[in-house]
């Protein structure tokens, strides 16, 4: 490729050299003053030109290849957007459920626990209803991940214990519904590595906005 390249430059030079060469012969009263070659009788004017780049069309396989490493890339900064939008919820999911569980164990009738589980869920609507209900469905699977990494359990775990198997049958219902699934479990070595990879970022930056 780079020898193409080069022939065809040189192909250039050599007719703008030729074309200036046919216009300052037309004129007698020429007063330009060029730098010369001789060659044997032949008087060739030399000048400095402007850079030329020239441009081959890349080869489809390459065209094809940078096409999907830009798609990668894309996918790639959606995907670490997702992650840092949905982790902080994750972390508040792990972080209320312990303070469900540690409360419920202090808890003996069945009453009380309903009335706490009630009152907790109350919260959290006012909480964090109108914030999760602006997520995508996409974020929203991630989350359904996340939570599964930092409880480590399934969604549809939690929800059975806390609300019944009947509830977490409607919710996962619904889920599907939406390309969702609570049963979704975390596999930080294997389909979730490049997800684990950007929440091991977020960790070691040391700080991200709580929400909770």
């Amino acid at each position: 490729m780079r020898n193409v390249l080069a022939y065809r430059f040189v192909i250039i030079i050599f007719l703008l050299l030729h074309a200036f060469t046919m216009q300052a012969q037309r004129s007698k009263n020429d007063t330009i003053q060029v730098g010369a070659y001789i060659i044997g009788n032949d008087t060739m004017p030399h000048l400095w030109l402007n850079e030329v780049y020239i441009k081959a069309q890349a080869p489809k396989w390459l065209v094809k290849q940078r096409r999907e490493w830009q798609r990668n890339q894309d996918e790639y900064a959606r995907l670490r957007y997702n992650v840092y939008l949905v982790y902080p919820y994750a972390v508040a999911a792990s972080l209320i459920l312990k303070d469900v569980d540690s409360v419920l164990a202090s808890l003996y009738s069945k009453e009380a626990k309903q009335q706490f589980k009630q009152r907790k869920e109350d919260e959290l609507n006012r909480k964090f209803k109108h914030e999760l209900e602006d997520l995508t469905i996409t974020q929203g699977q991630i989350l359904i991940k996340l939570i599964a990494r930092q409880t480590g359990k399934p969604c549809y775990q939690i929800v059975k214990e806390l609300k019944g198997g009947f509830n977490a049958g409607i919710w996962q219902a619904v889920a599907l519904l939406f390309n969702n699934n609570l049963r979704n479990t975390y596999d930080a070595q294997g389909e979730d590595a490049v997800i684990e990879s950007l929440v091991l970022e977020i960790e070691s930056s040391g700080h991200f906005e709580m929400k909770y």
